[in-house]
């Protein structure tokens, strides 16, 4: 049966009644203490209200593009059976104003490919550190870890890109049977990490102190990695005595193979 109005009204009645015996007994158990003065809440400020609504971006970012990789087999739609060294063979035949001539801003990874075996997970250089930054194969370690979560095992990919000091960074899918790169940025990295669905790029900054951190995650809408966070940071480095990075030019001053994205600087 429904509660009578009159008697709702008195269950509010009583309820406020207990309230200060209530506060009175937390304040008794907790002896609660003051603060101190709170710093006043100011909202952001909106600038120049009558500017016209931009119609388009002032940088193209190809942030939801993606690529279909040909000629290489992904059987059983696993991606850890494709061939990374024949992943990056097709983009240099797909790319070639990238990457072949005397002209291209990356014509010696073409070349030093022909060091990588097929089936390669990345060859040492001699050094010991795998990156191929003093020649041989520019191949890196390959990674698998679900990016887009359905369960399956997705292709994060490196490779060096000489005669320049910037390293390609690559995520690859299956996407109904075939292989699709849903993520490509070319940079000067410093580090790169996997943390849950997104990508994290750290890169050196111009600024002593301080380096670029960009941040690509899957959306599921767009089947692609967007860039969501573009920052600069404080490097925990910073205090090294004598320790300075130096930035390699933005990968936006060269062209790059499509959809590379990078932010302006």
């Amino acid at each position: 049966m429904p509660t009578s109005r009159r008697r709702r009204a008195a269950l509010r009645l009583a309820a406020v009644a207990l309230l200060p015996a209530a506060v009175a007994g937390c304040g008794d158990a907790g002896e609660l203490l003051g603060a101190g003065a709170t710093p006043t809440a100011t909202s952001p400020a909106r600038l120049w209200p009558d500017l016209p609504v931009a119609s388009s971006p002032a940088w193209d970012f190809d942030e939801a593009e993606t690529e279909t990789v040909e000629g290489v087999a992904v059987p059983d739609d696993d991606v850890r059976e494709a061939d990374p060294a024949a992943i990056v063979r097709a983009e240099i035949a797909a790319h070639p104003d990238d990457y072949t001539g005397n002209e291209a801003p990356y014509r010696a990874t073409a070349a030093r490919m022909a060091d990588c075996d097929d089936g390669s997970g990345g060859h040492d250089d001699g050094d010991g550190d795998g990156d191929g930054d003093q020649g041989g194969c520019p191949l890196l370690k390959p990674y698998y870890r679900d990016l887009t979560g359905d369960g399956r095992p997705d292709l994060t990919l490196g490779f060096r890109l000489p005669p320049t000091n910037q390293t390609a960074v690559r995520v690859y899918t299956v996407i109904d049977h075939r292989l699709v790169q849903v993520m490509s940025n070319n940079d000067a990295v410093s580090g790169v990490e996997l943390a849950g669905r997104s990508v994290i790029i750290r890169s050196p900054s111009e600024v002593a102190g301080y380096e670029y951190r960009l941040q690509w995650t899957w959306d599921a809408d767009e089947r692609a990695m967007l860039l969501t966070h573009d920052e600069m940071l404080r490097t925990d480095d910073r205090e090294r005595a004598g320790h300075t990075r130096q930035a390699e030019p933005s990968p936006t001053a060269s062209p790059s193979p499509a959809p590379t994205s990078a932010s302006p600087r």
